[in-house]
């Protein structure tokens, strides 16, 4: 799995990166096929204190690529959002690659 993690109007700090990377292992967990992940975190310059923190995400898995994005006050929480949000949709994913089909009973005669 490559990771790209970079920021903007900020510096990525060592425990901030680990945090990320901590939190990131939770959907690999779920889904071992993911190929590529990009991280941009930005501090917006907004009047509004409450959505200032975003953090952004893209997912490159075998058969799709998957986005998600989340602002909060608080950047490890903008990072929790966005994990939760991935997290739902690398199952989804998953669950839609997986083949629900049974094989039909055979036929007593």
């Amino acid at each position: 799995m490559n990771l790209t993690i970079s920021g903007h109007h900020l510096d990525v700090t060592p425990a901030l990166r680990t945090y990320v990377t901590s939190k990131l292992d939770r959907i690999t967990r779920h889904f071992d096929q993911v190929v590529d992940v990009k991280v941009i975190l930005t501090v917006e310059k907004q009047k509004e204190k409450e959505r200032r923190q975003r953090a952004e995400c893209n997912i490159h898995v075998k058969g799709s690529d998957m986005f998600a994005e989340s602002s909060h006050a608080d950047l490890y929480a903008a990072v929790d959002e966005l994990v939760d949000k991935l997290d739902r949709q690398v199952v989804r994913h998953k669950d839609r690659l997986q083949d629900h089909h049974h094989a039909a009973p055979k036929r007593l005669m």
